[in-house]
């Protein structure tokens, strides 16, 4: 008896070849790319966040301030701004701890508490001893608002 040896008898293989290399590295670099995108949002939000807590302590550092002044010194300045549209002389600009100066703007006016005049808008028809009190910085949201009563 003859044994035929059959050239299509399985190979065993040992190790990757280099498709399959080439594969696993495109599906890592694949999954890398978003992941590093989003490590870059992150540190860019936390840059965001440090900043825009600077500078909502510098406003809340100025409207403390204001707070411990008398009123006749507050309704001093309201009526030197003569409207609540008008910045007062309280208005500053700060440097911050990371170098960066911001506009605060301080805003106040006799304010209409009761509504007695019936029209809605608080900056007419005004009560004895009470102002509005508004910090703001410059060109942003980031704003401090409070009543002060005589």
């Amino acid at each position: 008896m003859k044994m035929i040896h059959s050239h299509s008898s399985p190979v065993l293989q040992s190790g990757y070849s280099y498709v399959e290399v080439l594969i696993a590295t495109v599906l890592v670099v694949v999954g890398i790319i978003p992941a590093l995108d989003a490590l870059q949002s992150g540190i860019q939000a936390t840059d965001i966040h440090e900043t825009s807590t600077i500078d909502q302590y510098a406003v809340q550092s100025k409207m403390e301030e204001l707070l411990t002044l008398s009123y006749s010194s507050l309704k001093a300045a309201a009526d030197a701004a003569g409207d609540y549209t008008i910045p007062t002389s309280f208005t500053d600009t700060y440097t911050t701890t990371d170098g960066r100066d911001i506009w605060r703007e301080v805003f106040i006016s006799a304010y209409d508490g009761d509504n007695a005049d019936l029209d809605n808008d608080p900056f007419t028809g005004t009560d004895a001893g009470l102002l509005w009190v508004q910090v703001k910085k410059r060109d942003t949201v980031i704003r401090y608002e409070t009543l002060v009563k005589q």
